[in-house]
Parts: structure tokens; C-alpha cells; sequence
């Protein structure tokens, strides 16, 4: 597996070897060793999630509070998404800026997101299927969201088809709303806990 990061720090795609022969293909689409070497933290996976969206779902763009926030490895099983990861530390360095990964049923890959970054995608097939490892259980005290759809953050989801979010996203805050009600965590509290999860 080929871990490389992205854009934004604390986020990274895995493009893993996939071996196919007559029958079909094999591969490994989490390597927990080889992402803790990479990026030279633990991801301790307490939770698995799974969702199967229509062409056109946004889902996000979602992040937990910190401490101790959400880590999240994203893996698509089937159809394609547009995975995109936000930068929503306040005082970041990249701070309102966003990576985008096409995740799909040819090439493989996942994304790895520590915590305090924002997360969501776009489903681009029908019936998308996701796979999440992520590194505390849903706590909905903690769950936050930022609008997908914040003029100023210029997200690049697909044009010409309709998008389809839940409630709870369309009411979102946009990023700056949200920075002024002070639900965003802050740059230096997840580089502590980086560090805490950081391996010797």
C-alpha cells in the first residue's frame, strides 16, 4: 500500500496493490501498521460505520469536537464518491482550504483524516458504498457540521446534478458562522493531541 500526504496536514490517501485474475481481485484496503509507519501516529479503530447513498447524496461536511475528536479512515467499496477533506482548525495554516480524492470500485484508495478535520463527499453513482474506521463511538453531544454548500469555501462537487443532503446539513452554519460561534476546533489543541497519539 502507498500512503502519501494530501494538502492539508493530517490528511492522507492510500493507494493499496489490488490483484485481480479470473476470478476477480484481491486486496488490502486498511493496513493499520503501514498507516501507523506513514504517518507516525496510532489510529486505534473503536467503531465501524457504513453508508449506501443515491448518485448526487452529500454527506458532510461533518467533524467531532476536540478532545478527543473523530480520526476517520474512508474506503469506498462500490460506485464512486468525491471524497473532500476541509481544514476547519482555526489558526491552521490552510485554514478554509479543502483536498479532494475520487474515491471508487477501480482504483481503491481510502483517505486517512485526523481529527479536527471536516469530511464529507459527494456520491457520484447510485448506490455508493462506504466504508468508515474511525477511532472513538458517535457521540452526538460532540458531532458538528459546516454547510457543504459555503459559497467561500467553493467545494467542488459535481455540477449538473442535484444535490441531495439531509436536514441537518442544508441548516448547517457556513465555516465562518461557525468559527464565530466558536464550535470549530482550534489548530493547537489538535497538534496536541497529534502528539499525544504520536509514535516514539
Amino acid at each position: 500500500m502507498k500512503i502519501e500526504p494530501l494538502g492539508i496536514s493530517g490528511a492522507w490517501v492510500c493507494t493499496p496493490s489490488v490483484h485481480p485474475d479470473d476470478r476477480g481481485a484481491f486486496l488490502e484496503w486498511f493496513r493499520g501498521d503501514r498507516l501507523a509507519a506513514a504517518t507516525r501516529r496510532r489510529f486505534d479503530v473503536v467503531q465501524a460505520n457504513h453508508s449506501i447513498s443515491q448518485q448526487g447524496v452529500v454527506r458532510g461536511i461533518h467533524f467531532a469536537d476536540v478532545p478527543p475528536g473523530q480520526a476517520k479512515y474512508v474506503y469506498c467499496a462500490r460506485g464512486a464518491v468525491l471524497d473532500v477533506i476541509v481544514d476547519i482548525r482555526v489558526g491552521s495554516p490552510t485554514f478554509g482550504e479543502h483536498v479532494a480524492v475520487m474515491l471508487d470500485e477501480v482504483d481503491r484508495r481510502g483517505v486517512f483524516i485526523a481529527e479536527g478535520l471536516g469530511h464529507g463527499f459527494c456520491a457520484l453513482t447510485d448506490e455508493s458504498s462506504v466504508a468508515y474506521l474511525v477511532s472513538s463511538p458517535y457521540n452526538a453531544s460532540a458531532e458538528r457540521t459546516v454547510s457543504p454548500v459555503d459559497a467561500e469555501l467553493q467545494l467542488p462537487w459535481p455540477e449538473g446534478t442535484p444535490l441531495l443532503l439531509s436536514d441537518k446539513d442544508r441548516d448547517a452554519p457556513s465555516l465562518a458562522t461557525a468559527a464565530a460561534d466558536g464550535i470549530l476546533p482550534t489548530y493547537d489543541s489538535c497538534v496536541s493531541l497529534y502528539e499525544s497519539l504520536r509514535h516514539s
